[in-house]
Order: C-alpha cells, then structure tokens, then sequence
C-alpha cells in the first residue's frame, strides 16, 4: 500500500461525517447554553475534543471488528489492507490524546463528561455492544451527551439538560426500531438485540415508553423561562413527528426510524430557535 492509500485507510477510520457531525452537537450545546460569545476558545476546544474522540471511537471500533470486517464489510480500511490492525490502534490513541489535551482545558464538569465518554467510546464494541439494550443506551448516551459536554465546556449546563435527555431517550427509541428493522439478519449472525431477547413488539413498547418520558420533559425550557414562544412554535411539531414514528415503528420500522430521525433533528432545531429568539431580545436597540 501507499502512502496516500494509507493515509486515506486512516481518515476513513474516523468517520469523518460521523465525527464532525458529533462536533456540531457539541457547539449546538454550547450555543443552547449561551456561552459562545462569552467563551469562544473553550467552545472551540469542546468541538475539537468532540471530533478527535468520536474519530478515535470510531477507530477503535474498526480495530476490535476487524476479523467480523473481513466477513461483513471487507472495503473497509483494516479488512482490505489500508491500515494494519496495530496502525488503527496507535491512530485511534494519538486522537484520544489530542482530545484530552484540549478536554483538559474545559471546566471541571466538561473533563468529567469527557473521561465518562471516553471509556464508554473503547468499551463499547468489547463490552457493550453485544448486550441486549444495553448498547442501545450507550450510543444514546454518547449521542445526547455531546449537547451537555458542550453546555458544560461554558459553564451552563442546565439549559442543555431537557436536550440531553431528549437527544438521548429518543436515540435509544431509534436504536430499538432500527434493531427491529435488522432482526433478521442480526438472528442469522448471532448478535442478540433487544428484540430478539424480549420480542420485537416488546422492545418497540419499551422505545416508545422512553420517548414519552423524553417528550414530557420538552415543555420544561418554557416553562423554567430558559426560551420562550419561538420554542414551543418549533418543538410541538417536533414531538408530533416523534410520536408519530414510534407509532409508525409496529408496522413499518424502516419508515418510523427515519421518520424519527426528522423529529429529532427538528427537536435540536428548536432549542436553536429559542436560544436565537432570547438572543435577539436581549440586543440593545
């Protein structure tokens, strides 16, 4: 292999859409909170800490299912030869490293947030992965985490709580579904999700359970004074949409898991909305 092949073998190691993606959620967080302007370095090294390790997850992910890779998806860099199992393990370590160094700089709350996820990130295919939900929750935690992480990287992280808690129950009710939509082929492989644990109609009843308990949580931003109007005008929709597709998950999974995908994206845009509107209100005239 090349050099270029080889650098190229490390880069798609990381995901790239998947990490940077995971760096906006955390400047959404920061933002939610209202900290960017009064702490832009710490809002740039949460992004950059968000980035590193969820490219180093994803690195170490690939290193730990390199012999499953060489069945089920042998393009990928490690399967086919681009980077050697050592090469990703030492790769993913030098992106943990950036992403401590800049983790370090951030407040207390943000460092503790930042180790938590990190264990979670090299435990998860080892450990969690395979345990029926519990790999469910841990991606769900991950995913709703990168909103508190940056809420905490500017000192506020109780406006990003209610987002916390919706990006991350709701995650888990897209999981369960999309675990349903794969029962098939996961039964065929061995892999022992939830539905195929307690049953898919089971699971589905437990996904949509949990969104309820996120989507009673939705009105707290109001109601605590964080947003205003401007909000609940863009979450109720959000919700709509939401408990639309839970629904929509017992007869079409595929349909439903998409469907709250959108719901969750609209949600993340709400909390962007409100934090706008006060932002706009509080301008001097």
């Amino acid at each position: 292999m090349t050099a270029a092949e080889t650098i190229r073998g490390l880069f798609e190691l990381t995901r790239p859409i998947n990490a940077i993606a995971a760096g906006v959620l955390t400047f959404i967080g920061a933002y939610v909170a209202g900290g960017i302007a009064t702490y832009p370095y710490e809002s740039l090294a949460a992004v950059g800490a968000t980035v590193l390790a969820t490219g180093a997850g994803n690195a170490i992910n690939d290193y730990f299912d390199r012999d499953i890779d060489r069945i089920n998806r042998p393009e990928r860099a490690i399967p086919r030869g681009a980077v050697s199992p050592r090469g990703a393990l030492v790769f993913s370590l030098v992106l943990f490293v950036g992403a401590v160094v800049l983790a370090l700089a951030l407040p207390l709350l943000a460092v503790a947030i930042a180790v938590v996820n990190l264990i979670a990130l090299v435990a998860y295919t080892e450990f969690f992965k395979g345990l029926p939900g519990v790999g469910n929750v841990v991606v769900a935690y991950l995913g709703g985490s990168t909103f508190l992480f940056g809420a905490a990287a500017v000192g506020n992280v109780e406006a990003a709580v209610v987002l916390f808690l919706l990006a991350a129950l709701s995650t888990v009710t897209r999981e369960i579904v999309k675990d349903v939509e794969d029962v098939e082929g996961d039964r065929e492989e061995g892999l022992n999700t939830l539905p195929i644990a307690i049953g898919e109609r089971r699971a589905l009843l437990v996904g949509t359970a949990l969104l309820v308990v996120a989507i009673l949580a939705t009105p707290l931003p109001y109601v605590l004074e964080y947003f205003g109007v401007a909000y609940l005008v863009v979450v109720v929709p959000a919700v709509g949409l939401m408990l639309y597709a839970a629904v929509e998950s017992f007869d079409d999974p595929t349909a439903g898991q998409e469907h709250l995908k959108y719901g969750m994206f609209l949600a993340a845009l709400a909390f962007v909305v409100g934090r706008i509107a006060v932002d706009v209100t509080v301008l001097p005239a």
